[in-house]
């Protein structure tokens, strides 16, 4: 499940609803009228411009254009009935009018233009994201599986977070990351780890080489040449994780990456390990051997929560941080997909809707 807290998609330009559209005509008629009124006196024909001006807010460039004209058509009655086209004050009211109309039809013409291009870009991201978090199956095995992802750029639609899964003969692979940085160098690694990862994890290699060739996936990446100013700087911090289906227990080695978050029988419990390995791509080229593999029990009616740091780093208008732990302690809520849910739309209202790092979030279920 991808939720998103300010980004809405591709979008059509709104041309308004016929009740706007009569409002900037409203107002060229009560304002032709109230200047016949007053007279020589009172020359109300400049307050014209607001029409086409409240019009380029709602409306198209050709609805502005049309609006627009009407003004002048106005403004050239009104010059013919108070004086006389040809002075030298009406002359200057319709070359005013003009031009500011121009300029207007000018600026929502560029405004709606550069919306479509904003709205193809958010087209090829939402595909990217599609292509690249696959949906997680609520189902695998004995496993129940939920996931949510948040893209702190509303209009990248997602950044160096991801997640991915992968079912193997005996059991399920599960991992989630963080990459280094943002935008297109971020999206980059992303599509090459979880590329990696869904190509090495369903010929089911023991979980430490398939961290091993993830961190060399990474790494040597990050070493090639490049014309990326920050491409050899780049790493990911993530955990790596075997579910067995018949074992009740969880494998797991993790690579800077913050602890998941056991829930049994009511209780919270940090799956810290002893030795944590350094983030994907730091160091130099892996092996096995170099990693250590830790067993933490999961028994049926657990729940698992994996996550990023952009959930337990992001803070309120106090600047105190999200407390996950106690939110899922708090709440004791046992499915997986109102877990991540509620999590959700919790972690926004926290961060008063805008958050300012990109989250993620996946909770595992073992069924009884």
């Amino acid at each position: 499940m991808h939720l998103r807290h300010r980004s809405r998609g591709a979008e059509r330009p709104w041309h308004g609803s016929p009740a706007l559209i009569a409002a900037p005509l409203a107002l060229i008629a009560l304002i032709v009228v109230l200047d016949l009124w007053t007279g020589k006196s009172i020359q109300l024909g400049p307050l014209l411009v607001v029409a086409p001006a409240i019009t380029a807010t709602f409306g198209s460039p050709r609805l502005v254009a049309l609006v627009a004209a009407l003004a002048v058509g106005a403004q050239l009655v009104l010059s013919a009935v108070l004086g006389g086209v040809t002075t030298a004050n009406h002359e200057a009211q319709i070359g005013a009018l003009l031009t500011i109309s121009l300029f207007v039809v000018g600026f929502r013409y560029a405004h709606e233009r550069h919306e479509r291009q904003l709205g193809r870009a958010r087209l090829v991201a939402d595909v990217i994201q599609r292509y690249l978090l696959r949906p997680l199956p609520q189902r695998v095995g004995p496993l129940r599986v939920a996931a949510v992802y948040v893209a702190a750029e509303a209009e990248a639609r997602m950044g160096g977070d991801l997640y991915a899964t992968a079912r193997t003969p005996d059991g399920n692979r599960f991992l989630i990351g963080d990459v280094r940085g943002k935008g297109l160098p971020a999206i980059g690694s992303t599509t090459l780890l979880l590329g990696a990862f869904h190509a090495a994890a369903h010929r089911n290699p023991p979980l430490a080489r398939l961290v091993a060739h993830l961190h060399n996936t990474v790494y040597w990446d990050t070493v090639a040449p490049s014309d990326e100013p920050d491409n050899e700087e780049g790493f990911v911090t993530a955990a790596v994780l075997d579910v067995p289906d018949e074992e009740p227990v969880i494998r797991l080695i993790s690579c800077g990456h913050p602890p998941p978050l056991l829930v049994h029988r009511g209780r919270v419990t940090p799956l810290t390990v002893r030795d944590p390995a350094l983030p994907l791509g730091v160091g130099s080229d892996m092996e096995a051997d170099d990693y250590e593999v830790e067993t933490f029990p999961f028994e049926a009616g657990d729940l698992l929560l994996l996550y990023t740091d952009g959930v337990t780093e992001s803070r309120d208008a106090r600047g105190v941080f999200y407390p996950l732990a106690e939110r899922v302690t708090a709440w004791r809520e046992r499915d997986p997909q109102r877990l991540v849910q509620r999590l959700h739309d919790d972690l926004l209202h926290h961060a008063g809707g805008t958050l300012t790092d990109d989250a993620a979030l996946v909770a595992v279920l073992r069924c009884r």
